[in-house]
């Protein structure tokens, strides 16, 4: 009887044990966001969180009550949908201490109003993708204290972030940051990213942004830039920051800077300030041609490339520092940005100065192959360059009504430039020493331009039909005075070559260009857009080279290496676009047609050149959106390429006596055809993310190089073709892949895998060469993010690069190589961090280079924080501290393969103090 009743005990526990196993459960109220409704016949889903397996399914009641029983222990994500709604997902934990878990009141809100977004709480979800926007939710990622911006981009899927700053996206080159959508400081991304502060971001958004006009239209026009919007917090658009840093180094080697915050709802004031020589700060004034800062106005609008570029023979140093040569930086600017009468005005105004100071040695080994003959070349150059620039731009809206907005936008560039080269060079010819030169060039040149462009939109009563004016003009002078002097020795011939020449430049641009378009909506589906325009550009480039009369007396005209043209183009284009959208597919196609006619003058013998071309512009762009969340689009564009007045110019250039370059008046334009492709898929559940990606455009009727080499002395002359029988082309594509595994501690793996090569010709000895070249490079990425205790992006692949050329295939730079990299930080006890921020490259040899090269450059730091809020640190970190660095770089163009090594920083130590101070509104944390 008792082992009855022992054995009735025992199934009465274990029955009770079940029950309580699998007695949770859950509860709750949907109802609608604003209009405050209950919502009936939701649908209700529990998953489990490690697999997404359904587990419970249920709907809600007519009072939008839900109650779902039988659950076991464990973890879980909530599903809720309804039809019209975007759905809710949350993620929540049932156990002892939490069996019967109420999620109280759930408010769902219509897709129209979010754009079709997730909204997720708890673990929220990392990226959305709205339109051609990805955004990423920085909630969702893990913010260290006193982080930045970078740091945070560090972690975003598809994101790459180098030691210099540089933001790589999709295969291209993010060139600009905004901060709520206005500039910040110009076009210098590291302001943003290394300066406002993670815990500020609400959201950060990746797009490629259109032109003005074809945001508003809706229709693509082919040129975006690829961006990155920092949206801000709204509790944090009020208060001051910034930070104020120094650092110093046995090895006279230092660095420091200072910026200042004031944000006040929709006004924001920033100041800041920078000096270095350890080439860390100070170097991201890297204004685009596109703004007229240089000699070179390169316009592209309408289908049609006006590329004004005369380059100055005297070898203008480019104002931009990249590795090569010891720096001196120091750059200051202001940045002032506000809206007012309610919303209705803005002002974007930005100014900034910077002078960079470059010494340096380059050796450079240069192949190039000719029929029957392989030409190589070794060189010295020693270089001191120096510029000043200040750039001021201003951009003012309005709201002119309820449906009229009028953009104005301005800006003015100053530039000083000092240019001292000097190179020592010895040439063979198949083995046989050829020549050797010394030559010196120097020269001071003064640049200024302005852009200026007004644009005004008007939105009519009829949804979609809208009108838009764009008027802009854009003008740039450079002038120049230098020397040029070299001393040549033959020694085939035995003869010698001696320059002792002055030269002067005065090269302008002038583009003046309109456009009116009109939008027609012909149906619910189809809309018609028109437009129309006018352009002109009037260039002029003085060019003079003057012999001495007598020694220091440069006054004697030579008229073979001078010229005086003057250009002028005028453009009268119309176009039309048809754009179709039902539902989750986009399509729109058109095309333009310009007229372009060129009048070019001779000032100094006065022949005149006339010219009328007719160039189309066609386009065509397609966009399926399977899902809120997965997109796939297709895009064509094609463009006209006008010739440069370099190219143009039948004038030689001798600032390389060795290689001597002529311009050709009867060049015609090139047309580009580009074709683009990107898909992309994002998992809410899983946090998983797909990208593909790829551009490929080919160019007809190329202007290519036609060389002329002397295979007995060495020297080339080399004058410009077009290449109508082939075409050239060039291309990158590849895919990203990531996901982050909750049973490897939250580990993020990535894999990559990008390719980029092109394809071009040239003559040489009138002989075709094809010249194709093409790196392949997968990649693994790692990535692990613990607040306070670890921060980890590794990442390393192989490379493989094909370089060849058709007239010498057995000499070629084919090889394989290895890229690497690690930025990682581990938080000790004692507010103690350490770790590194360190690359590895290795190149194998090759048919044309022998030897192989490998580097690692290791940087290890070890930082110590005081104060409360871990706001105050010191940090000393090691540069190379393995003393690799040594400057190395190859290339392969056309026929020629260049391998260059330079002097750059290398191992020094360095001792930094920073301080970030924060002060918000009430309400927001202070430090």
């Amino acid at each position: 009887m008792r082992y009855t009743i022992l054995l009735s005990f025992i199934l009465t526990f274990f029955a009770l044990g079940a029950l309580a196993q699998a007695g949770y459960s859950v509860k709750g109220t949907v109802g609608d966001s604003v209009e405050k409704i209950k919502l009936r016949s939701s649908a209700v889903s529990i998953l489990q969180a490690k697999d997404s397996i359904l587990v419970k399914f249920g709907f809600t009641g007519a009072d939008g009550n839900f109650s779902l029983n039988g659950l076991s222990k464990g973890q879980y994500i909530l599903l809720v949908s309804c039809p019209d709604y975007a759905d809710y997902v949350e993620i929540f934990s049932l156990d002892s201490t939490n069996q019967a878990h109420d999620f109280g009141k759930l408010s769902l809100q219509l897709r129209s109003r979010l754009l079709k977004e997730v909204i997720v709480k708890g673990t929220a979800a990392q990226m959305k993708i709205k339109g051609d926007t990805t955004e990423f939710n920085a909630k969702a990622f893990v913010i260290q204290p006193n982080a930045k911006v970078e740091d945070l981009l560090k972690q975003l899927p598809g994101i790459t972030v180098d030691k210099d700053g540089k933001i790589t996206a999709e295969g291209q080159t993010v060139s600009k940051v905004l901060v709520d959508g206005e500039e910040f400081f110009g076009d210098d991304p590291t302001l943003v990213t290394r300066n406002i502060r993670a815990d500020m971001v609400d959201k950060i958004q990746l797009y490629d942004k259109k032109s003005d006009q074809a945001a508003f239209t809706g229709v693509d026009d082919g040129k975006t830039q690829k961006t990155i919007n920092v949206k801000l917090r709204e509790d944090k658009k009020k208060g001051i920051f910034g930070k104020v840093q120094a650092g110093e180094s046995p090895n006279n080697i230092y660095q420091g800077e200072a910026i200042f915050n004031a944000f006040k709802n929709k006004e924001k004031f920033s100041v800041y300030g920078t000096v270095g020589n350890n080439g860390k700060v100070g170097l991201g004034f890297e204004e685009d041609q596109k703004y007229g800062t240089g000699d070179q106005l390169d316009f592209t609008d309408n289908g049609i490339s006006i590329n004004t570029q005369s380059s100055d023979d005297l070898d203008v140093f480019g104002g931009i520092y990249s590795g090569q040569g010891f720096p001196l930086a120091q750059s200051a600017g202001v940045h002032y940005d506000g809206k007012f009468n309610n919303d209705k005005e803005s002002v974007n105004a930005n100014y900034k100065i910077g002078n960079l100071v470059i010494n340096g040695f380059n050796d450079v080994l240069q192949q190039s192959n000719y029929p029957g003959t392989i030409s190589n070349s070794f060189s010295d150059q020693n270089y001191h360059n120096a510029m000043l620039r200040q750039k001021l731009s201003v951009v003012y809206t309005a709201k002119l009504d309820t449906s009229s907005d009028l953009k104005v936008s301005v800006d003015g560039t100053l530039k000083h430039v000092i240019t001292d080269n000097s190179y020592t060079s010895a040439d063979t010819l198949n083995g046989t020493l050829a020549n050797t030169q010394t030559r010196q060039l120097n020269n001071t040149t003064d640049q200024h331009a302005f852009n200026g462009s007004a644009f005004y939109t008007k939105k009519f009563h009829k949804p979609g039909r809208t009108l838009s004016f764009l008027v802009s003009e854009s003008f740039s002078q450079s002038t120049s005075d230098g020397f040029l002097k070299s001393h040549l020795h033959f020694y085939t011939t035995g003869l010698d070559s001696l320059i002792d020449q002055s030269k002067t430049n005065d090269l302008q641009s002038n583009i003046f260009n309109t456009n009116l378009t009109y939008s027609e909506p012909l149906s619910n589906t189809f809309t018609l857009v028109l437009n129309y325009g006018i352009g002109s550009n009037h260039a002029a480039a003085d060019r003079k080279t003057f012999n001495q009369s007598s020694p220091g007396v440069y006054n004697v005209l030579v008229d073979t290496l001078s010229s005086n043209y003057v250009f002028d183009q005028f453009l009268n284009h119309a176009g039309t676009v048809l754009s179709y959208k039902k539902g989750k597919l986009t399509f729109n196609f058109g095309t333009r047609v310009t007229d372009d006619q060129f009048h070019q003058v001779n000032e100094f013998n006065g022949n005149v050149s006339d010219r009328t071309f007719i160039d189309w512009a066609p386009q065509a762009r397609l966009q399926y959106r399977f899902s809120p969340q997965k997109q796939f689009t297709l895009s064509y564009n094609g463009a006209t390429t006008d010739p440069t007045l370099q190219q143009l110019q039948p004038v030689a250039s001798n600032a390389d006596p060795l290689n001597i370059v002529v311009g050709n008046p009867t060049l015609t334009p090139s047309f580009t055809n580009t074709f683009n492709i990107n898909y992309r898929s994002y998992k809410v559940l899983t946090d998983q993310f797909f990208v593909i990606y790829g551009q490929y455009s080919f160019i007809n009727n190329p202007i290519v190089n036609h060389i002329d080499f002397n295979t007995t002395t060495g020297r080339s002359v080399s004058e410009y073709f077009n290449l109508a029988s082939k075409s050239t082309s060039n291309f990158y594509g590849g895919f990203d892949f990531g996901r982050k595994f909750q049973s490897l501690g939250g580990l993020n793996v990535g894999i990559g895998f990008n390719m980029n090569g092109n394809t071009s010709y040239n003559y040489s000895n009138d002989s075709l060469n094809m010249s194709k070249n093409i790196v392949f490079n997968p990649m693994i990425r790692l990535g692990m993010y613990k607040e306070k205790k670890v921060e980890m992006n590794l990442n390393f692949g192989p490379t493989y690069t094909l370089s060849e050329t058709s007239l010498q295939p057995n000499v070629n730079s084919n090889g394989w190589g290895a890229r690497g990299g690690i930025d990682a930080t581990i938080y000790l006890p004692g507010k103690f961090q350490i770790g590194t921020y360190s690359n590895y490259q290795y190149n194998a040899p090759t048919a044309s280079f022998h030897q192989s090269f490998s580097q690692f450059i290791f940087n290890p730091f070890i930082i110590k924080n005081f104060l409360k809020d871990n706001n105050l640190m010191v940090e000393l970190w090691a540069n190379d501290l393995l003393n690799q660095s040594s400057g190395f770089s190859r290339n392969a163009q056309a026929n020629n393969i260049t391998q260059t090594t330079y002097n750059t920083l290398k191992r020094y130590f360095m001792l930094t103090i920073n301080y970030d101070f924060t002060k918000m509104a009430v309400g927001a944390k202070q430090q």
